[in-house]
């Protein structure tokens, strides 16, 4: 499928991908303003494991620390 012939959405998914690519920082803190769902998207399955494992930890953590 050649870019003229590209329907507006999925022009709008390509430049989104290569947003990602080039910036995946930038789109976290996006995501982050934006909604929880943005914020999973944003960050693949390995970052959004590293963040529930961050806070999980932290959980613990404040509880052992706080009883």
């Amino acid at each position: 499928m050649s870019k003229d012939k590209e329907t507006p959405e999925r022009t709008r998914e390509r430049l989104r991908q290569e947003e990602l690519k080039r910036n995946p920082t930038g789109n976290m803190n996006d995501a982050l303003n934006e909604n929880l769902a943005g914020l999973a998207g944003s960050l693949g399955w390995k970052g959004l494991g590293i963040l529930i494992l961050v806070i999980l930890i932290g959980f613990v953590l404040i509880s052992i620390f706080f009883k």
